[in-house]
């Protein structure tokens, strides 16, 4: 299962969602999402674990607690052509 963690904190490392993840089951990645201009941390991830019971119990249990001195959310990612249709590109109208 793919899990999205949002509200991270800036100091919040890939390892340091892993390592929490860790805690309920495997996990196969985790990846905390930094902008490739500023290198700064975008302040959410995503974090694979195979065994869906184990990302279940680490979605029920991490959902709106502090870490790292922020309220994280937790919950399960959307496909990305569910997620696709939010904002992006601009539409303009021709001119008469």
């Amino acid at each position: 299962m793919n899990i999205f963690v949002a509200k991270l904190s800036s100091r919040t490392k890939s390892e340091d969602l892993e390592q929490m993840f860790g805690e309920f089951g495997e996990v196969t990645s985790a990846k905390v999402i930094m902008d490739r201009e500023t290198g700064y941390s975008k302040r959410f991830g995503f974090v694979e674990m195979p065994d869906d019971s184990a990302a279940n119990a680490a979605i029920e249990n991490l959902d709106d607690k502090e870490f790292d001195g922020s309220h994280i959310v937790v919950k399960k990612a959307r496909p990305r052509e569910e997620a696709a249709g939010r904002g992006g590109g601009r539409q303009f109208r021709q001119s008469r």
